[in-house]
């Protein structure tokens, strides 16, 4: 990644503007997922992370759901985290972006006493995921229309 790109967990409101921004724009218009279906109660308190070039341009976003929030989608386990709404913007893709942004989120949920992180990836992406070694398990799934997979990385090893 380079060196002038900044990834940061959104403190302040501007930031978490900045990430949703990068959510709408590869999300919504690029990938045609629902408004509605985008932006959702678990924003409140989950932790975003947020990836921005030297000139404060942002470049992509993350979001890890803990506690209660994630518990719907690791299959209950407290210890275990949901990295979710990985977002990179067009320009920022094959940077490393991406990668910096989930280490980003594994780091926060760390420091949260998490064992493990869980995501749902969309099936194009598995190959980038297990690169930074996640598992995937369960069946295909869809979501806003895209096929998904479970994965997930233990963060105790």
């Amino acid at each position: 990644m380079s060196p002038a790109v900044t990834v940061r967990v959104a403190e302040d409101p501007a930031d978490r503007e900045a990430c949703f921004a990068v959510r709408k724009e590869v999300f919504v218009a690029e990938q045609g997922v629902p408004p509605e279906i985008e932006y959702d109660a678990y924003d409140e308190g989950a932790v975003h992370v947020l990836a921005v070039r030297e000139d404060g341009l942002p470049l992509g976003t993350g979001r890890l759901l803990h506690g209660e929030a994630a518990a719907a989608k690791t299959g209950g386990d407290p210890a275990v985290g949901s990295l979710g709404r990985l977002a990179v913007t067009k320009e920022a893709r094959g940077l490393g972006v991406g990668a910096a942004l989930v280490r980003a989120v594994e780091d926060a949920a760390r420091v949260r006493g998490l064992t493990a992180v869980d995501l749902h990836a969309q099936t194009h992406a598995l190959g980038f995921y297990e690169r930074l070694g996640y598992q995937a398990y369960g069946p295909e799934f869809p979501d806003a229309g895209i096929p998904h997979r479970a994965m997930r990385r233990d963060l105790t090893q």
